[in-house]
């Protein structure tokens, strides 16, 4: 195994493994601390078999462009427990409106998986108060493939047939891990989310991976344990069936 530093020639306790198409993952343990907290290896691919792989072990990717794959596990880890998910007044009053239209005039819609690729693109574009985010085409690629094999998925907002706002991620056993949203109204994001939050918990999701620590979601609920907690759920946590029915679970 090759070792790489990406930023500090002179400093070999920054040095991290470099991986190749069959090299394994190192444990997490070995991670960095300092000045780039979590990251733990660079290279590899994002096929199906190497991400499956990470999120198995508590490590996903996370990278700029022109930089190579990083591979990453932080400590400490902000996960949202489904039980702890913060439901403002005006949200849940936003929400039963898209659900009175669903069930009525049908210009509101909640689904699942009704356009995967495009929740990622729609996360990729660019905000309002900056550039796009570090989604890339080989980011959309890695994950599509998941999705084709049952493994990542989307909840989505739409209204007069357009897609208006979205969550996805990737969901092994009764885990699941949290990547991304957007919004194109008011608290599409959010809605997208709380038919997530809904939907995870009553298939006994306990726990959503939110990777890292925001002031964003923190006001949803979400908070900071330790890798040593998270790993210890995870672990239990994708050995239980998988989560088969997404597309039937939305209001159409």
């Amino acid at each position: 195994m090759a070792s790489i530093n990406l930023e500090r020639p002179d400093r070999p306790d920054r040095m991290i493994p470099w991986l190749d198409l069959h090299t394994p993952f190192p444990d997490v343990s070995r991670a960095l601390t300092g000045e780039a907290p979590g990251l733990l290896a660079a290279g590899a691919d994002l096929s199906p078999r190497r991400l499956l792989d990470a999120y198995r072990h508590g490590i996903f990717p996370w990278f700029s462009e022109g930089q190579p794959i990083l591979w990453w596990s932080t400590d400490p880890r902000m996960v949202l427990m489904t039980d702890n998910f913060k439901l403002s007044d005006s949200l849940h009053k936003a929400i039963r409106k898209v659900e009175r239209s669903a069930a009525t005039d049908g210009r509101w819609q909640l689904r699942f998986d009704g356009d995967f690729e495009g929740v990622m693109r729609a996360c990729a574009a660019p905000r309002k108060d900056g550039p796009g985010t570090w989604i890339s085409d080989e980011i959309i690629d890695g994950y599509t493939g998941l999705h084709k094999l049952g493994y990542a998925h989307s909840s989505e907002l739409w209204c007069d047939g357009e897609l208006v706002g979205g969550a996805y991620g990737v969901s092994i056993g009764r885990m699941f891990y949290g990547e991304s949203m957007f919004a194109r109204v008011t608290d599409g994001s959010k809605i997208a989310l709380a038919q997530l939050v809904r939907f995870l918990k009553e298939r006994g999701v306990k726990m959503i991976d939110c990777q890292q620590e925001t002031r964003h979601l923190a006001s949803l609920g979400a908070a900071p344990i330790s890798r040593t907690r998270f790993l210890a759920h995870l672990r239990g946590a994708i050995e239980e069936p998988q989560i088969t029915d997404w597309r039937t679970a939305a209001t159409q």
